[in-house]
């Protein structure tokens, strides 16, 4: 707000006796008051959110556990991807008379698609926020799933999986379109099929196995599958944050007895001064 005080006086009778030449015709005086209203500073109000939502677990029927027409959307299109690239391994395979080839660079995606789900799983547990472009909402949903492990047996499977689908769409609808190559295929489908489901199978490692379809357990007790007796290593307080792979588990004694991630952690703290959130030991109810 501006305040405009202005006045306009005539001063002949101070200059009668100055030459007219050099009499100022008009004096004129302006003052300007400036009445700005001081800037309240406002906690960030999103993170403010965030805490208050980390506070209490959410019931079973909050929205954000539940699965969307969007959610649902980009699923059925990660699938779709996933089953075009498969069908072009098969048929490539058998119009080429080559099938062992395929198979084994399926073996291949199944087992890398294990290391890469720890990769991922590492990187949103210990860095970044809410606000990260791209991955802050899984960050967020992690957080709050080291808090309370249990939400992932009740979150929907759409709303759970439907950011690695978009991402698995975008990545392999171009490989889709651009190669015809059966090996390059079967890589790609069971790699991108893994990374897709693999969220589902971090949910079974959370559930009693009387809750699980047999198939399922029979799977975990081969070890083709994330295990419970495997994931509960990832939220024990005195061993937090270790075990990330979440597709079989079969990377984790691997990375977590040479220390992978925990070299890792070091070196870009070293780096960029970034402390992981793993160091803190966060507890879970």
């Amino acid at each position: 707000m501006a305040v405009l005080l202005q006045t306009k006086y005539t001063l002949s009778p101070i200059t009668n006796n100055i030459p007219r030449s050099h009499r100022p015709s008009l004096l004129r005086a302006r003052v300007t008051c400036s009445l700005t209203p001081a800037k309240k500073s406002h906690p960030n109000r999103e993170k403010l959110v965030l805490e208050k939502r980390l506070v209490n677990p959410p019931p079973s029927n909050d929205p954000t556990l539940q699965s969307t027409l969007t959610h649902r959307l980009w699923v059925g299109a990660g699938c779709t991807t996933v089953f075009a690239s498969f069908a072009k391994s098969i048929i490539g395979g058998f119009g080429s008379h080559i099938l062992l080839e395929p198979a084994l660079a399926g073996y291949a995606g199944y087992i890398l698609a294990d290391l890469g789900s720890g990769l991922y799983h590492w990187a949103i547990d210990n860095y970044g926020d809410e606000s990260t472009p791209l991955v802050g909402t899984q960050i967020e949903a992690a957080r709050g799933h080291h808090k309370w492990p249990w939400i992932i047996t009740i979150r929907q499977f759409a709303n759970n999986s439907h950011a690695l689908a978009r991402g698995i769409t975008f990545t392999v609808l171009p490989l889709v379109l651009a190669c015809n190559d059966p090996v390059v295929h079967g890589f790609v489908s069971m790699f991108a099929f893994c990374i897709l489901f693999c969220q589902q199978c971090h949910a079974w490692a959370h559930e009693r196995k009387s809750k699980l379809p047999p198939l399922v357990v029979a799977f975990q007790d081969m070890g083709l599958l994330l295990s419970r007796r495997q994931h509960v290593n990832h939220h024990r307080h005195h061993r937090t944050y270790m075990s990330y792979c979440i597709v079989s588990g079969v990377w984790n004694n691997v990375l977590d007895d040479n220390k992978i991630f925990e070299a890792l952690e070091k070196v870009l703290y070293v780096q960029f001064g970034v402390k992981p959130r793993s160091w803190s030991h966060p507890n879970s109810e």
